[in-house]
């Protein structure tokens, strides 16, 4: 064992001190990713819970985070062509940090896009929309890769993350796809990838055929809307009572 550490010791490529230095500084720069994307998170959980206690409808169904591994950037960095930097890696690869957002329909999936890219603190630095024009094996999805400032106790570091948008229909489709994709080992045969096609389009019409179902509904809860709860509310699954005073003091308050 030490006459393997002294080799390594001895070895300019495997220095101990190197690597250590070497891991800290990989260590700090993952941690990064890992904070946008729990920054990110938080700011989706926090529309989320408005949505679920302010408003009548709630457009986000649920959310997903994924870290890329070592493993899996170093196989893209090769795969792509690049240096093999941190730096490189920072300019190049924008899905380190991932985040995708489920929701119910097509409109709601351009809603929560907007809301996330007017906040002061993020920056939409790229678009790619694959629901108006879907990749020729019938993907569909809003991507976004955007910037926050996450601050290190040295450090202000801008990490990019991505943000993937869809409705349930696409978000199923998109999984049994890759599952076919990786029992291939991507070598898919032409009638399957033929079926998947046809299936991203009922996909896409069940999703039309939902949002307008859906319209209906809103436009007759509108012609009838009427709530005999409006003095209840429920904050962190709590109940609480809005008492008669409370009600005069904002009907007071909005007449001057």
């Amino acid at each position: 064992m030490a006459e393997g550490v002294s080799i390594m010791r001895n070895d300019k490529s495997l220095d101990l001190e190197q690597i250590r230095k070497l891991k800290l500084e990989f260590t700090r720069f993952m941690m990064s990713y890992k904070f946008a994307m729990d920054e990110v998170k938080t700011k989706i959980d926090i529309l989320n819970q408005e949505f679920n206690y302010v408003h009548e409808y709630n457009p986000i169904e649920y959310v997903k985070t994924r870290l890329k591994t070592p493993e899996s950037i170093l196989k893209k960095m090769y795969r792509k062509g690049y240096e093999l930097s941190l730096s490189s890696i920072r300019e190049n690869i924008h899905d380190i940090a991932g985040i995708r957002i489920i929701c119910s329909f097509v409109s709601d999936i351009y809603k929560i896009s907007e809301m996330l890219a007017k906040q002061e603190d993020i920056q939409v630095i790229m678009c790619k929309d694959y629901i108006k024009n879907p990749k020729p094996n019938g993907y569909r999805s809003l991507h976004l890769v955007v910037k926050v400032p996450v601050f290190m106790s040295d450090r202000v570091d801008n990490v990019s993350v991505e943000i993937q948008i869809r409705t349930i229909a696409m978000d199923f489709w998109a999984s049994l796809e890759h599952k076919i994709y990786y029992k291939y080992d991507r070598d898919v045969p032409e009638d399957l990838i033929k079926q998947l096609k046809e299936a991203a389009e009922s996909a896409a019409e069940l999703d039309r055929k939902m949002e307008n179902i859906h319209k209906q509904v809103l436009e007759f809860n509108n012609d009838n809307d009427y709530d005999n709860d409006l003095q209840n509310l429920l904050i962190n699954n709590e109940g609480f009572h809005i008492p008669d005073a409370i009600l005069r003091l904002f009907m007071i308050n909005d007449s001057i």
